[in-house]
């Protein structure tokens, strides 16, 4: 029977995050059912380098996201990835909405974001032109990245230290056993068996799924998940914005927002619906709701240009309140050599490369 040191399943970015940074130290394999990598959450998203704004202080997401900014926009000029650190503008329509503004610069500092500053009027409007607001935040550490070429590049640096990515192989079941886990997949059909020394379950929307086939690992020890589907809807012609515009922050997530891709493209989304299974269905007859959120702040936004593009689909633990990443490992479970990666949401693009960093400390210190 093949062994092999680490086995990680599931080839989204933050898999392959981990998959690259551990490569320089232990051999690595990377499966992933689909047929291409990041399929899901990983490429339907809004491609945004968050900032770490809006995230509980001492949180995993707030710790992961500014670290693992500074590393992205570090990694995508080594690496030659496109990149665009745009800025974005974060408007208020009234007393109430100046109040949250408020409550994010002081959030933001607590996280370690010192570079939020009001707009004057004049500002605002030329940063966010035509944008209705009665205040506005900027925050220039924002960006763009084409996730694409930055899972390449993973895949990239994977290969280069001798790892291993390969599709189409679903994790049927793993064992622990003594020093490692004795691992079954089904790679197109045919099943086979291999031993690993590590396992990582990063399977994002996937993850409770594939925990519920680790021997030992108990039903309490892996956390419900909430499949929360967001749309986006392109927007054709032109329009005069340079950088990412935001409402406040809503309940399930940061609004209808507007973000311009590196092509110029500029789009709309997401809102949020939960769902019982996978679905990436649109639905056009949201239109009106889209066209009221944007109208809000971008009032001479033309509706006949508002076209349904696609929908993702965020991992979440919970359908109300704040939500945190979940890094597991052996002192939660007490199975050595596991660790399980649950609610890797937004902001997880910008924060796989410190999670990918906190992940090899963890295992290289066993």
């Amino acid at each position: 029977m093949d062994h092999i040191d680490t086995l990680i399943v599931g080839a989204g970015v933050v898999g392959l995050s981990i998959a690259a940074k551990l490569s320089q130290h232990r051999e690595v394999f990377v499966v992933e059912q689909a047929k291409h990598f990041g399929e899901h959450t990983s490429s339907r998203n809004s491609e945004v380098i968050h900032a770490g704004i809006y995230y509980p202080a001492d949180s995993a997401k707030a710790r992961h996201c500014v670290a693992g900014k500074a590393l992205l926009y570090q990694h995508c000029k080594d690496y030659g990835v496109p990149v665009k650190m745009l800025g974005k503008v974060i408007t208020a329509q009234n007393d109430a909405e100046i109040q949250t503004l408020e409550k994010l610069i002081l959030q933001a500092e607590q996280n370690g974001v010192d570079d939020l500053h009001w707009l004057s009027q004049a500002e605002l409007q030329q940063k966010a032109p035509q944008i209705k607001a009665k205040e506005g935040l900027f925050s220039p550490s924002t960006g763009i990245i084409d996730s694409h070429q930055f899972m390449l590049s993973l895949i990239g640096q994977l290969e280069q230290k001798q790892g291993h990515f390969v599709a189409n192989t679903q994790f049927i079941s793993a064992t622990p056993v003594k020093n490692g886990f004795l691992v079954t997949l089904d790679c197109e059909g045919q099943t086979f068996s291999l031993s690993c020394s590590h396992l990582i379950n990063a399977g994002g929307l996937f993850a409770q799924h594939n925990a519920a086939k680790i021997e030992g690992l108990s039903n309490p020890n892996i956390p419900p998940i909430h499949y929360c589907r967001g749309q986006y809807f392109s927007y054709q012609g032109a329009h005069p914005f340079k950088h990412l515009i935001y409402p406040v922050p809503e309940q399930h997530g940061l609004g209808i927002h507007a973000t311009v891709d590196l092509a110029g493209q500029l789009r709309f989304g997401p809102d949020t619906q939960f769902i019982d299974s996978i679905d990436y269905a649109t639905d056009s007859s949201a239109l009106d709701k889209f066209y009221q959120a944007i109208q809000r702040y971008w009032p001479q936004v033309e509706k006949s240009k508002l076209q349904i593009d696609y929908a993702g689909i965020r991992p979440k633990l919970q359908t109300a309140g704040p939500q945190d990443f979940i890094i597991e490992n052996q002192s939660v479970h007490n199975i050595a050599g596991l660790i399980n990666l649950y609610g890797i949401e937004s902001p997880g693009l910008t924060a796989s490369l410190s999670i990918a960093q906190t992940v090899t400390e963890q295992l290289i210190a066993e």
